[in-house]
């Protein structure tokens, strides 16, 4: 695999000169939330699509017991918006040929890669073998390039950290999908339509209790866990914890504000209320740090009820407008 015609660029995008989404702004309490979600908030506006009507599905944010639920675009949500089928990438050869495959016929290859080859992935890179979600869009196999959505933008790496990615033996497997273009993407007021109507049908599934005040019981047992381990413990803790619930709610209030900007009214305070609701998760996640830097644990410090007044808030606005 060393012909330069091999190579396939299906954006043509640069690294040097591509400017993040909004959604990964500085003015953002979470400039980033997970993978995932993070690759999609820049792939889909590379390839056309208004991410913002993709996020109604925030509203299905709950607490699972240890953790708040790892919020993920649906992939039934992205093929009735916006006409993008993503399948399975049944792998059986190397990741790097099978991409190759899929590029060629026109299609963004989502694939878990070990972090330890990313340039961008910063303390894990070259330290720490972590899996991690990326969006092939160009692959140059002769020059060992590679150009890819992760976290807030679109990356190019190539030489050693292309061989560790592709072509040496995994430590981490990787589950990889690819996404077929070939639907029809909505748009103007049919894009609105379809997006309320998602919207209305997520807010049928969404929890019957109110998730902080469930994190709020569970605190005192997370605290008493937190002061038994270190800082790198909290950290994982604290990215399944308060950063999901705090990255959701921005997520969620920004969809709101889109509605409110496409004719949808009565909508403002209830994302305003979501951001609040980052906000405030972002302080307990301050919080949080403190005492296990100091070894000084409260669970009854971490004051979540004005979150969980805030969360019953923001479904009263939507049952309000959509029942």
């Amino acid at each position: 695999m060393s012909s330069d015609s091999e190579a396939v660029d299906l954006l043509e995008l640069s690294a040097a000169t591509w400017r993040p989404s909004a959604l990964h702004g500085v003015d953002r309490v979470w400039p980033e939330t997970n993978c995932y979600v993070d690759l999609w908030v820049e792939l889909l506006p590379a390839l056309g699509h208004p991410v913002e009507a993709a996020l109604s599905f925030t509203v299905l944010q709950d607490f699972e017991g240890d953790q708040f639920t790892f919020f993920k675009f649906p992939l039934q949500d992205l093929q009735a918006l916006f006409g993008l089928a993503v399948q399975e990438l049944a792998l059986y050869e190397s990741v790097e040929a099978q991409a190759m495959a899929q590029l060629r016929r026109g299609r963004p290859v989502l694939v878990e890669v070990d972090a330890f080859w990313l340039p961008d992935a910063g303390d894990a890179y070259r330290k720490a073998h972590v899996k991690t979600s990326v969006a092939v869009i160009a692959l140059d196999p002769g020059r060992k390039r590679f150009g890819y959505f992760h976290g807030t933008g679109y990356r190019e790496l190539s030489g050693e950290d292309y061989d560790g990615l592709f072509r040496q033996p995994t430590v981490l497997f990787p589950y990889a999908e690819f996404v077929k273009r070939d639907g029809e993407a909505r748009a103007g007021h049919e894009l609105l339509d379809a997006s309320l109507t998602l919207l209305r049908g997520h807010l049928t599934r969404r929890p019957r209790k109110n998730p902080i005040e469930a994190w709020q019981a569970a605190l005192p047992s997370h605290v008493e866990r937190l002061a038994g381990q270190d800082m790198a413990y909290f950290h994982l803790y604290a990215f399944n914890g308060p950063r999901q619930l705090g990255a959701n709610f921005e997520m969620l209030g920004t969809y709101l504000q889109w509605l409110g900007a496409n004719g949808v009214d009565g909508l403002a305070d209830a994302a305003a209320t979501g951001r609040r609701i980052a906000e405030a998760a972002k302080t307990v996640q301050f919080q949080l740090a403190r005492m296990v830097h100091r070894r000084k644990f409260d669970a009854d410090a971490v004051a979540l009820a004005p979150l969980a007044a805030d969360y019953d808030s923001v479904f009263a606005a939507l049952a309000a407008r959509f029942a």
